[in-house]
């Protein structure tokens, strides 16, 4: 178990295993929870302004930290991403403008995260959803 310096939850990685890169295998928290459903990338105005997924992914993030902040909680506080994706290989292709958007609007925060590919989302044309678990720390 080791201290995330810029989370107040715990991550659980054992010793004697290799770095998780960009996520965490585990997380403990206290506290409120916060649930987020899948969240898409679309404007305020459920409208999608682009059909790129890396700017899909970029927007969803957004979203999530708009909803993240009606509970006081900022994006620190995430202790689980699943993100549901249409094409595994766009997202490979797009990691490298994931990571910026991701460093963006997260930080250097690495929940614990799953990644799936599905045949297709509710809305036509989301390349990416997200959903979204938070612990706010009660003081």
């Amino acid at each position: 178990m080791q201290i995330n310096e810029t989370s107040p939850h715990e991550v659980l990685h054992p010793r004697n295993w290799k770095p998780a890169k960009g996520y965490a295998n585990g997380i403990m928290a206290r506290g409120r929870m916060i649930f987020l459903g899948g969240l898409v990338g679309w404007n305020s105005d459920q409208e999608f302004e682009t059909d790129d997924f890396a700017g899909q992914v970029e927007q969803t993030l957004k979203n999530i930290v708009a909803v993240l902040a009606e509970a006081g909680a900022r994006p620190e506080h995430l202790v689980r991403l699943t993100w549901y994706v249409t094409d595994k290989q766009e997202y490979l292709a797009s990691l490298p403008k994931i990571g910026r958007a991701y460093r963006a609007h997260l930080g250097r925060h690495f929940p614990a995260m799953a990644l799936v590919q599905v045949v297709a989302l509710v809305e036509d044309r989301a390349k990416v959803e997200i959903e979204a678990t938070a612990v706010l720390p009660e003081f």
